[in-house]
């Protein structure tokens, strides 16, 4: 076995309905986490996503997170989340003139980032016009995530494009094609199994795309999906505001106990790089979304949350790996 790490963290908003950062904060200590990713916080008795924060509220979140002993793994940010093109079709998905989009909302990602002590920002890959081949966007969306890319990598950070459904990156080839376009070292690839499933693909076809997004690996983020043969067309947008049917990881369609099995044999070459990009381990982010899911987010509550993580740490001891939770107060 690599002696480098792998490391434990999720989504902590999703455990307090509220987005309450103490709620937030002490389960996750609570539940031998070290590592948060941080996406929508309740602050000035406001709920704002990480990006939108303040410098003083920035700072806020820093003591607190102090006060747990937690450390940012990555920024849950929406950077990515927008259109490709200005094009009205038909859905809510908004645009920003991508120039503008670069100066204002990704650089204040990355300063945040920085503040935060993360190296690493979660991203998508552009909304393309409903109706249209995602392959046909391709190139426009390359030259867009490479100036993220390059945006990030100025502030010694690295950019995880992560596989979801209805944007350009929408599957494991297609995610893996804009990585060979791209092609600095500042981008990544995250997978994430129930955003396959939910668009229509078995586990052998979920297990396939994952062994093309393998070689551009960033990290994993966690969350399995149970489908029927007839619940989704691998041609249609996916509605995820409707999905109901998240389970605990090795429950679904998500073939998880293969990933982290075949994990072992990358685990070298992703010390290799990982560590020259100033990581101290391999992230594995849970997302659970056992009692709802969404666009831009998703909630487990601190029960649902709770199980997800023994779920995650069981699987992870069966395949050979150490769940690395707290052993003893510092």
């Amino acid at each position: 076995m690599s002696d480098f790490p792998l490391l434990l963290s999720g989504f902590s908003d999703e455990i307090a309905a509220d987005k309450n950062m103490d709620t937030q904060f002490a389960v996750m200590s609570g539940l031998g986490l070290r590592y948060t990713t941080l996406r929508f916080l309740n602050i000035d008795n406001q709920v704002l996503n990480v990006s939108q924060l303040s410098d003083r509220q920035a700072d806020q979140v820093v003591e607190k997170l102090a006060q747990y002993d937690l450390s940012v793994s990555s920024i849950g940010s929406p950077i990515g989340k927008v259109k490709l093109l200005d094009i009205d079709d038909g859905t809510a998905n908004r645009f920003r003139p991508f120039a503008d989009y670069l100066e204002t909302e990704v650089q204040r990602v990355c300063e945040l980032a920085q503040r935060f002590g993360s190296r690493l920002v979660r991203g998508f890959s552009f909304y393309y016009p409903r109706g249209t081949p995602a392959e046909r966007h391709l190139e426009l969306a390359a030259d867009q995530l490479r100036a993220i890319a390059q945006r990030c990598d100025e502030h010694g950070l690295t950019l995880g494009l992560e596989i979801e459904a209805n944007l350009v990156g929408h599957s494991g080839q297609i995610l893996a094609e804009l990585d060979r376009r791209v092609d600095h070292p500042a981008l990544a690839l995250i997978f994430d199994s129930a955003n396959v499933v939910v668009q229509g693909f078995s586990k052998t076809q979920v297990l396939e795309q994952w062994r093309s997004v393998m070689p551009g690996l960033g990290w994993l983020h966690v969350k399995d999906y149970v489908a029927s043969a007839s619940e989704f067309s691998t041609d249609a947008p996916v509605d995820e505001d409707s999905l109901s049917q998240f389970v605990p990881v090795d429950q679904g369609a998500g073939g998880y106990r293969e990933i982290f099995s075949e994990l072992h044999s990358h685990m070298p070459r992703l010390q290799q790089r990982w560590q020259s990009r100033g990581l101290p381990g391999f992230f594995v982010d849970l997302e659970p979304h056992l009692k709802q899911g969404g666009q831009f987010g998703g909630f487990s509550g601190a029960d649902g949350f709770g199980i997800a993580c023994r779920a995650l740490c069981n699987l992870l001891l069966e395949t050979g790996w150490q769940a690395g939770l707290r052993r003893a107060l510092n």
